[in-house]
């Protein structure tokens, strides 16, 4: 009888020791959906979808968090509904203590020591343009300043529709998935971070582009 006890008293302690450690990967699953952009001050620009600059602001500490929605899913082999966690399109980011909301739009936060070689976007759609997303127009823009670049690497970036934003230049270039930040790219330029969110990048080999 006792060893039955004590059987029963074994598998009741494996149980809990497996729900607490389910428990523990979900939270720390939803602990890894906030990031922090810590250390020098940081310029942050926001764009639509079209490359139209729509906001633009600083700070030297931005808390990123990606929200959490529960979602039906439908499995056809239980033939039953369950509900899963996913990650929502609308992230919150908190710029020195001050909250902004963002749903779609693509975000660039960047050292402020790190000027952009060349800034290709609008503040306002210019009603006489034959459109942002003309290749003709684009194409224009990029071979005029190819041969301004003196330095080894050149990384251009494009808003979600293909219109380029800006262009920088590196010696040193490199670009890394931040794991505590999904849907953002670092990127590393001599040193100085740059924060890509919800945008296209190309980094180019000089070399290229003579």
């Amino acid at each position: 009888m006792r060893n039955h006890k004590n059987l029963a008293l074994v598998a009741a302690l494996l149980l809990l020791m497996t729900g607490l450690a389910g428990c523990a990967r979900l939270q720390s699953g939803i602990h890894d959906l906030h990031g922090s952009i810590i250390g020098n001050e940081y310029n942050i620009d926001i764009f639509d979808n079209t490359g139209i600059r729509t906001l633009k602001t600083h700070g030297k500490r931005i808390d990123i968090d990606n929200n959490i929605v529960e979602e039906k899913t439908y499995s056809s082999t239980s033939d039953e509904w369950y509900t899963t966690k996913t990650l929502s399109s609308v992230i919150t980011i908190t710029i020195d203590g001050s909250q902004l909301i963002s749903c779609g739009d693509t975000c660039i936060f960047y050292d402020k020591r790190l000027v952009p070689d060349y800034e290709f976007y609008l503040d306002h759609l210019e009603s006489t343009s034959s459109g942002l997303l003309d290749s003709v127009l684009i194409s224009g823009k990029v071979n005029s300043i190819k041969n301004a670049f003196g330095k080894p690497m050149v990384v251009v970036i494009k808003s979600q529709m293909g219109a380029p934003i800006y262009a920088f230049s590196g010696k040193k270039v490199y670009w890394e998935i931040q794991e505590d930040l999904p849907r953002f790219t670092k990127l590393m330029i001599d040193g100085m971070a740059l924060y890509i969110h919800r945008a296209n990048f190309q980094i180019i080999d000089k070399a290229l582009l003579e």
